[in-house]
């Protein structure tokens, strides 16, 4: 959802980030050596944390007060860093060669575009890469580029339909639509007998996934090099969301703040299901008709389509920058933030999805009923292309959804339009 790099920028950038860093820190170069005395290690490690602010940033200092009690000697400096902003902000500061934190809190699609600029460190033979066989598969491979490891994560996470038991029951039903057919129907009965919207849609192009994979559409066919967002399956996606607009089975989106809209709409009460992700858990819960009432809240994989139900594999990770003055210390900082110890408390007090298989084992994690339920949604998780290009994909898509949600183009000028502008930013696929 970002501004293109053209391929001369690209070029600049890289150049002036292997300057920048004194070379061997980027794709090409080793990993510095680990301490041989983990205690003796110190300097001062800034981290960027594009965590929300107000629902999930306590947590996240809580575990640096932790850090800093094991290994005093290293000091962290914490920044939280809007999501919308972080990716560009990341790469204006790595491009110049200052401003850059040690450590990012990166969404799992721009590592291999930050890797393969050279904006950072390699982790293997380092202590951040601590267990790297406890990662779950999914989310461990979008911290590898070429063959290396840039990132360890940090949660992962998909997209489920959530839904409001109460109002469902209203409309006469008692469980969750499975298909989008049983979808709009829903929402329509719930429209008709109830005081609220059936479904609030987020006109974000990550959303539009599910009903893509539904179909058996995807953006992109890396194997071959192919662009397959403009593929009749990947049309017949988008025009499922087309007719639940049209329809009145969805309300009328907002364009401008879509997913503040939807999700306000969801935890008031005036909307009955929404599209959304764990990292969501504690802002419903804390709203008006599920903060009294949580087994009202209601979590259920997204419906399926005629091919499938399936959903984008999200998530975040801990990378490290190239040009770190820290590198022993943001290791470490890296190993203790990614332990599972450290993802089970997370897991405890935000309800988010663990990326360590063990730490679903542990008391933390255990003592949030979410964690539990968003297995089924997780279980429908599809990778998304761990390419430079894949957190490029979203901006064209999203421009082109804001236009179908505003009446101002088909579902087939979103599928073909958002492929022809694939062309100009992934050279040499084909259509």
């Amino acid at each position: 959802m970002r501004r293109v790099l053209t391929a001369a920028a690209a070029a600049a950038a890289l150049a002036l980030a292997i300057s920048a860093c004194g070379g061997g820190q980027g794709t090409g170069g080793a990993a510095a050596p680990a301490a041989s005395d983990p205690a003796s290690v110190s300097g001062t490690v800034t981290w960027w944390d594009t965590s929300d602010a107000t629902t999930e940033a306590p947590a996240f200092k809580e575990l640096i007060a932790d850090f800093q009690a094991k290994y005093p000697k290293i000091k962290v400096n914490y920044v939280n860093v809007p999501f919308a902003d972080a990716q560009n902000k990341f790469k204006t500061a790595a491009q110049a060669g200052s401003g850059a934190p040690d450590v990012l809190r990166t969404e799992v699609g721009w590592v291999a575009e930050f890797a393969s600029l050279g904006y950072l460190a390699p982790l293997d033979g380092t202590p951040a890469l601590d267990k790297p066989e406890d990662f779950l598969p999914a989310p461990a491979a979008s911290g590898r580029y070429n063959g290396k490891t840039y990132a360890v994560p940090q949660v992962t996470d998909t997209l489920g339909l959530l839904y409001n038991v109460k109002l469902l029951k209203e409309a006469g039903h008692d469980r969750p639509p499975a298909t989008f057919a049983e979808l709009k129907q829903v929402a329509l009965d719930v429209k008709e007998k109830t005081d609220a919207e059936g479904l609030a849609l987020n006109v974000d192009a990550y959303f539009l996934l599910p009903f893509i994979y539904g179909e058996g559409g995807d953006l992109l066919d890396v194997a071959t090099k192919k662009i397959t967002v403009g593929s009749p399956q990947s049309i017949a996606g988008v025009k499922i969301v087309e007719d639940l607009i049209t329809s009145g089975a969805a309300a009328k989106p907002a364009i401008q703040d879509s997913y503040t809209n939807a999700e306000t709409a969801f935890k008031e009460g005036k909307a009955a299901m929404i599209f959304n992700g764990p990292w969501s858990n504690t802002d419903n819960l804390g709203g008006k008709v599920f903060k009294d009432d949580p087994d009202n809240f209601g979590i259920a994989p997204v419906p399926a389509g005629s091919v499938k139900a399936g959903a984008p594999t999200g998530g975040h990770d801990y990378a490290v920058y190239a040009g770190s003055q820290n590198l022993a210390a943001s290791y470490l900082f890296v190993q203790f933030m990614a332990s599972a110890e450290s993802q089970a408390k997370i897991a405890g007090k935000l309800g988010l999805l663990p990326a360590r298989a063990s730490a679903y084992d542990l008391p933390d994690a255990k003592s949030n009923d979410m964690i539990g339920k968003w297995k089924a949604p997780m279980d429908k998780a599809v990778d998304r292309p761990w390419i430079p290009e894949g957190g490029q994909l979203f901006q064209p898509l999203l421009e082109r959804y804001q236009k179908l949600a505003g009446g101002e183009a088909t579902a087939e000028q979103v599928a073909q339009d958002t492929a022809k502008a694939y062309q100009g930013l992934l050279k040499g696929w084909s259509l």
